[in-house]
């Protein structure tokens, strides 16, 4: 993103109606940890093209103990996993096989149907660990909900990263700040993790439609507005949005332009048409490789999260 001073209008004091929602994360017990939820909320269920925010962690993991996600399906969704800290591995009915470690984007296309397992490995699994993330869900463009799936892992040192007034910024995906990430997205967005030193301002501009930040750790202020860790700012349109960090701080950055109509959310599933969610559901219902969508995920093939009733 860029900013002209003096261009837009500036979330400031006097003008708190720049803020269209706040988001509380929601405690989620998945397991071995807990997560905050925060999209879709009641207030708010998209911004852009993201329909689903995870915050995992920071949790610290004794020995005996780790992420045990089972195979469980996805259709027409991209999903983002971020780490700060720890490592989960990826298996998927593709054959990927991929330990996903911190600073590195991990960008799956689900498209016409993909089954994924996401797991603590065993050497960590007997050690204990420690496990801190971003998970999110990316609604697809109507046009490409039935693409083909795949699964590209984009290691930390490809990431762009770039200070603006002491302000680190790394663009995980789309453009921001002119900067553009390698990762390969199907509709115009931004992700970016900003590490803003107190005292620091991180200024947004309105160059996409919506926009949020995310603070995961650390305070952030907008004019007399103070936000803390587990909630989300979204902000109105036509808006510039300067955020100040009253201590050393780590917000997420992220949103994009509207899509093509609403999406539909069930389970794993997203869709714009609530058809295909139930031929998604008819699918599962058979199990992973009892269907072409749905295949078995080689070295994971013993178990799976079944449909819920």
């Amino acid at each position: 993103m860029s900013w002209t001073p003096g261009a837009e209008p500036i979330c400031g004091e006097l003008d708190h109606a720049q803020i269209e929602h706040v988001i509380e994360g929601r405690e989620r017990d998945i397991g071995a940890f807990g997560v905050r939820r925060v999209l879709p909320s009641g207030v708010r269920r998209m911004v852009g093209p993201f329909i689903f925010f995870d915050h995992m962690g920071p949790a610290q993991l004794s020995p005996g103990q780790g992420m045990t996600v089972r195979p469980h399906p996805h259709i027409n969704l991209a999903t983002v996993t971020y780490l700060f800290d720890g490592e989960i591995v990826h298996r998927d009915s593709l054959g990927s096989h991929q330990p996903i470690r911190p600073g590195a984007i991990n960008w799956m296309t689900a498209g016409r149907g993909i089954v994924h397992s996401e797991r603590t490995s065993a050497e960590l699994r007997a050690s204990g660990s420690r496990v801190h993330g971003i998970q999110l869900w990316v609604a697809l463009p109507a046009e490409y909900e039935e693409v083909e799936p795949a699964f590209v892992h984009y290691p930390a040192e490809t990431i762009p990263a770039l200070d603006i007034d002491g302000v680190h910024l790394r663009i995980l995906a789309g453009s921001a700040f002119g900067a553009t990430s390698p990762v390969d997205t199907l509709s115009p967005l931004f992700y970016v993790d900003a590490r803003v030193p107190r005292g620091a301002e991180l200024v947004l501009a309105d160059e996409y439609a919506e926009r949020a930040a995310y603070i995961a750790a650390g305070v952030m202020r907008c004019g007399q507005q103070r936000f803390e860790g587990g909630q989300m700012i979204v902000f109105s349109p036509d808006c510039t949005a300067r955020l100040r960090a009253d201590a050393d701080t780590t917000v997420m950055l992220l949103g994009g332009e509207r899509l093509d109509g609403p999406r539909h959310v069930w389970w794993n599933f997203v869709s714009s048409s609530r058809e295909r969610l139930e031929q998604a559901k008819a699918d599962w219902a058979r199990g992973p490789g009892a269907t072409a969508r749905f295949p078995l995920v080689p070295e994971d093939q013993d178990e799976f999260i079944p449909l819920p009733e």
